[in-house]
């Protein structure tokens, strides 16, 4: 476990469309369909926002006076985060699909198109150079909240995404 601790991790995104995954299918075998409707591949440095946090409401019951009873509310799920990446059509060119999404959805296009997504976490690579997934999280019915592009810099040439929040209505962690 401690060599698994010790592993630079990089993460990989594939978003589909949320009405082309058909209720209770796996979305991991969805996300390498390439029949699917998928917006895109992108790999990234770090991602952040693998979180639910629950609200607890207090109930303040009658008589008693030595505290306070906690009740569990609703889920909250925080946006996905994935700085420093991109994302790759066919061919492996840089894919303006995200931006189109974006772009759709500012301009008011409507129905607002939703995308779920599967997030795989890559470990060491091996001997062969092909690494293993060591954890895959799937969010459901994304949308984009903030996309920010990268300081152009003529001396280091990056065209990577710096920034891509996906706000979404849930989080589940699946077996890698």
């Amino acid at each position: 476990m401690t060599d698994l601790l010790m592993t630079a991790f990089n993460f990989e995104i594939t978003l589909l469309r949320s009405a082309e995954i058909a209720a209770g299918s796996n979305r991991e075998a969805a996300a390498r369909d390439d029949s699917a409707a998928r917006l895109g591949d992108g790999g990234f440095q770090d991602c952040a926002g693998l979180e639910i946090a629950m609200d607890v409401q207090e109930y303040l019951e009658g008589g008693r006076n030595d505290g306070v009873i906690q009740r569990i509310g609703r889920a909250k799920y925080q946006p996905i985060i994935l700085k420093r990446g991109m994302f790759f059509g066919e061919n492996n060119e840089v894919s303006r699909d995200l931006w189109d999404w974006m772009q759709g959805v500012v301009s008011g296009r409507r129905p607002v198109l939703r995308y779920d997504g599967v997030v795989r976490v890559f470990g060491r690579r091996d001997g062969d150079g092909a690494a293993s997934a060591v954890a895959v999280w799937s969010f459901d019915r994304g949308l984009p909240i903030r996309i920010a592009g990268p300081q152009l810099n003529a001396q280091n040439g990056q065209i990577a995404i710096e920034e891509l929040h996906i706000a979404h209505e849930g989080l589940r962690l699946e077996a890698a």
